[in-house]
């Protein structure tokens, strides 16, 4: 039998019992199922790399300085640290500079470091303010400025863990190049400067309506400025003594500091414009005729005592009928009296002591390097006119 070249090519290509239009079909269905195979697998690992994308967001796309969250953070963890704090000034918070974030989905909360500029505020530490009532020394009240590391776990509230803080003052060069007439800070172991904050308690003791006379604790700034002769302004704190105001001049030398939870402290300012180079000779507290011959001013805040203000909520809370306590004058019956009006404590709950989260001390700016986190470091709040100083 003869068979054609196109027969056997035919026969050649062709599988045993298949036809050759059965075979392109198969031929077909196979190649599309290779193709839906490939589509599929695309598609999963499509699907696999979002969610570890949205598993790993926080750790690839970390919040920045621009962030609510970690402005709210930073904002809390400072009125913490003023909480914190037993001796000078209030701060501010001025911008936030830098900030790392590691989630801890065990505790369901996250680790906040963050790194802040502050700005010191005219608020004593013993005024309890929080740090947004306070206003920021400006430059003719010898601006102080500085850095805050803070450590924080954040879930349902903010918890500081740690804190570092290192401030100084303004330079005096640099407030004089903005504001010649400016006051500059003062030694506060000048001779003037205690005289001066003597002078001004001598005063608030002459006119002030309690019951107990007040001594100098702290003197916490000092500055000076020509005016019409020497001008000095001081800034001090003050504590209630044993001494009623009944007490005679002659004995005001031996009163002590009352040594009492429930002792009233005080911040106050007090100035002094002096013609000539000595102060004036005053007659001692108590006598006539001793009226300031050259002006001396001087305003205090007196503090209520923390332990008066936790002792008056439990009694509120247990409606208790205690009589010692006139809770709405704000009388307390120890063994020595005092009556008047004062600016509240914000915080009315004693917890750990403070001063154990951290530390603010006086130190020169360090070298900084640039912040890792993005849109850092964020927007001043303040500048004082400053530019050169980048505060």
């Amino acid at each position: 039998m003869t068979v054609s070249s196109r027969g056997v090519m035919a026969m050649c290509g062709t599988r045993k019992g298949i036809s050759p239009t059965e075979d392109r079909y198969d031929k077909d269905l196979a190649g599309e199922e290779r193709t839906q195979k490939s589509d599929w697998s695309q598609r999963h690992l499509a699907v696999r790399a979002y969610r570890g994308q949205q598993d790993n967001s926080c750790l690839l796309d970390p919040p920045g300085c621009n962030s609510s969250e970690v402005v709210r953070v930073a904002e809390e963890a400072l009125e913490q640290i003023n909480q914190d704090r037993t001796h000078g000034y209030i701060l501010s918070l001025n911008r936030l500079y830098d900030l790392s974030h590691t989630p801890e989905k065990e505790k369901g909360g996250s680790l906040y470091k963050l790194t802040i500029d502050v700005m010191e505020t005219k608020c004593h530490i013993n005024s309890r303010k929080p740090w947004k009532q306070c206003e920021v020394r400006d430059i003719a009240d010898v601006p102080v400025y500085g850095e805050c590391e803070i450590s924080a776990y954040v879930d349902s509230q903010v918890k500081l863990q740690h804190y570092s803080c290192a401030i100084r003052e303004v330079p005096a060069t640099a407030v004089v190049d903005v504001c010649p007439d400016c006051p500059t800070a003062d030694n506060l172991n000048e001779p003037v400067v205690k005289e001066t904050a003597n002078l001004s308690l001598q005063r608030f003791n002459e006119e002030s309506h309690l019951t107990n006379y007040f001594t100098l604790e702290n003197i916490t700034k000092a500055s000076s400025q020509w005016v019409v002769g020497p001008s000095y302004f001081v800034e001090f704190t003050i504590v209630e003594t044993v001494c009623s105001k009944k007490t005679d001049a002659s004995e005001l030398s031996d009163c002590r500091p009352m040594d009492c939870q429930f002792a009233h402290k005080g911040f106050c300012l007090g100035s002094h414009v002096a013609n000539e180079d000595e102060f004036e000779i005053r007659l001692p507290v108590g006598k006539k005729n001793s009226s300031f011959r050259k002006p001396v001013e001087v305003k205090c805040e007196i503090y209520e005592p923390q332990a008066a203000a936790v002792e008056e909520q439990a009694h509120a809370k247990a409606d208790s009928g205690h009589t010692e306590h006139q809770h709405d004058n704000h009388t307390h019956l120890h063994p020595h009296e005092h009556m008047h009006s004062v600016t509240p404590s914000s915080d009315l709950t004693v917890s750990k002591p403070r001063g154990s989260l951290g530390t603010v001390v006086n130190k020169p700016a360090p070298l900084r390097s640039s912040p890792a986190a993005s849109s850092c470091p964020g927007p001043h709040r303040h500048n004082l006119g400053l530019g050169k100083l980048r505060l």
